[in-house]
């Protein structure tokens, strides 16, 4: 059986990000499943406004909903959150990695432990 492609996002992940009351959504639901009205309650912000943001989060993959009843239920997006961050995890690692390399040859070439700025 062939297997398909994962579906391209409607949104960029790191765009959804850039937006405080996004983040805090994200914290927010870090602690578990919430309504539209439930995180309203928590921010300064209008219950549509925050629909707003749930729309981009979910246009991200980075939350999911669910129905119950009348109202639907907002949670973290497992698959979503960890693609973020092994990105941010591979592109740190390999930042750090250079940087205590380059940090490790100016202590040695420097002496002392301290790196030598232009003379």
């Amino acid at each position: 059986m062939m297997s398909m492609a994962p579906e391209p996002l409607a949104g960029d992940p790191f765009e959804a990000l850039g937006d405080a009351h996004r983040r805090t959504i994200l914290r927010l639901l870090s602690d578990g499943e919430g309504s539209v009205q439930e995180i309203a309650d928590a921010l300064p912000i209008s219950r549509p406004a925050v629909s707003r943001h749930l729309r981009v989060l979910r246009d991200a993959g980075l939350v999911t909903a669910r129905a119950e009843g009348t109202r639907r239920l907002y949670r973290l997006h497992d698959a979503g959150v960890e693609a973020v961050e092994a990105y941010l995890r591979q592109t740190w690692g390999d930042a750090v990695r250079r940087f205590a390399l380059l940090a490790d040859n100016t202590t040695e070439a420097g002496g002392g432990g301290r790196a030598r700025g232009p003379a």
